[in-house]
Formats: structure tokens, sequence, C-alpha cells
């Protein structure tokens, strides 16, 4: 039987169209296109442009170590994203790829990866937060819902299962420390493939970041404010494969002029710090139609 996964592996199977324009299709979905779908899709077009011998799959090859992005236009689930590579710098240790996402004739998403061949030098990492397990916890979803008045979902489609501390943390329309963290796990197996492993974490890292700035601004309710992902990097830490939760820790630090700034740290079950995460976000009161951009 499909799970959530495989119907994500299969978005993130781009057709080659030439050398460095690749195709991919958004799936199916309600509104606005989810940002972390086209950065994952951008990271497996970028990928793709590496040869055999620099893959981070091969004995000294070149892992993805950051990405630094921006959405410059919603996206849609209605029609196929078309991408294009471009080729900026083949180094001994470091790699550089530039991908523009086009859909409607128009770009949507703008990114620069950065792959490095791993080396011995300079390490440490704090220690991870500590907090009670998944077990017994909420899923997000269910608060997202409560907070904007719909009922709990009849089943949990997202590829990306999320679990929340807080159940009731926006219950209370009140400013609180944007402070937060969640448990994630991918709802399925991923293939034994390294790419699809980072492309798909990528994909998590667009989750729940929002939420955190809605803490600090008293928790808003999406019925009459929108929100939507303005810029987006992440730095990857460790060669990763995503088989068990993970902790999403995040921090809002300051939100001023309708935009909020995140931090975050993902760690893995024992406490390694695999990636971490920035973003910068848009989230004002819902205009017009005629008024929007």
């Amino acid at each position: 039987m499909s799970t959530p996964i495989d119907d994500l592996c299969e978005r993130l199977t781009l057709d080659p169209l030439d050398r460095d324009l690749f195709l991919g299709d958004p799936g199916e979905g309600k509104g606005r296109l989810f940002g972390g779908l086209v950065a994952a899709q951008s990271v497996m077009a970028a990928i793709a442009t590496l040869g055999d011998a620099e893959r981070g799959s091969q004995a000294g090859g070149s892992l993805l170590h950051s990405i630094h992005a921006y959405f410059l236009r919603p996206g849609s689930y209605a029609r196929p994203i078309r991408f294009v590579v471009d080729r900026i710098r083949d180094g001994r240790t470091f790699t550089t790829r530039r991908v523009v996402a086009h859909q409607n004739g128009e770009a949507i998403f703008n990114m620069s990866a950065s792959f490095a061949r791993p080396e011995e030098g300079m390490r440490y990492q704090r220690p991870a937060p500590e907090i009670e397990g998944p077990e017994g916890l909420t899923e997000w979803t269910d608060v997202r819902n409560r907070a904007i008045g719909l009922p709990p979902p009849k089943s949990y489609d997202n590829p990306i299962e999320v679990r929340v501390l807080d159940a009731h943390e926006f219950d209370e329309a009140k400013p609180r420390d944007p402070v937060r963290a969640v448990w994630m796990r991918p709802r399925g197996v991923i293939p034994d493939d390294p790419d699809l492993h980072t492309a798909i974490l990528i994909y998590a890292t667009d989750r729940t970041l929002m939420g955190t700035a809605m803490k600090g601004a008293g928790g808003i309710p999406m019925k009459t404010h929108m929100g939507a992902s303005l810029d987006h990097a992440v730095w990857l830490h460790h060669p990763f494969r995503w088989d068990d939760w993970i902790i999403f820790s995040s921090v809002s630090p300051i939100a001023e002029a309708a935009r909020a700034l995140i931090f975050a740290g993902m760690y893995d079950a024992d406490g390694v710090q695999v990636a971490s995460v920035a973003q910068e976000a848009l989230v004002r009161a819902r205009r017009p139609k005629n008024e929007q951009g």
C-alpha cells in the first residue's frame, strides 16, 4: 500500500529535458504550492548535475552542505515546474549550483546550493534540547486545525509526521515566548537512496517555523492573516539518513514590518545536530485580491 512518503519520492523524481534542464510534477494539492516541495525538487535538480565521481554516494564524493533560497512567487499544483540549473563552480572541495524554478513562464523560486567533499578539521556542538519523547503527543495538523476552527482531519496525508509538545499553544490569543520544539519523522519508509534522504530533510525544514513566529505575535489566526516563506537557508552538518524521529527546535528572536525571522536546529535521536535552518517569513493581514502582492 502506498504511503505519503512514496508519493513524495515520486514527485522528487524529475524528468531530464536537457543537460541542465528538468521537469517536476508538483502532484495533487490545494491552495498555494508548499515551498518545501519546490526546495526539495530544486535540490534533486542540482544533485543531478554532479558527475558520478562527484556524488556523495561515492567514497569521498561531495555532499550537499547548504542552500540559500528565495521564494519569489506563489506556486501552483495545477502545472509542472521547470528547473534550470547553472553550473557556477566545480572545485576540488566545493561545488556550486544555481537553480531557478519556473512555472507559468515565471520564476517562482531561486536557490544556490553548495556541495563539499568531507575533510578533517575543527568540530564541536552544543547539546541538543532535552524534551519529552514523541509518544502520546498531539499531531501538529490537529493543533493547527483547531486554531483556525476546522475539525481534525479524517486521515493524515502529509509525508512528514509532526508532533508538538503543547497541544494548546494557540488556544489563547496572547503573545508567548516564540520558542518551540516539535518531533518529526517520515510517514513511511524512505528508499535506500541518500539523495532522497537529503531532499526530504530539506522538504521538512519549511514546516512549522511560521508557527514559532505566531507564538510571539499572539497566535494570529490564519483566517484573518496570511503567511508565506520569503527566504530560506539550510546548512547540513552530517551525512543524514532519516529512519527515526528527529527534534526540530526553533526560536524567532524578532519580527518587524510584517517579517519574522526564525532560527532552528534539527537533532537526531542520538542528539547529533544534523542541520541548521534560518527563515524569514511574511505574516500580514489578508488583503483583497486586487491589492495582493
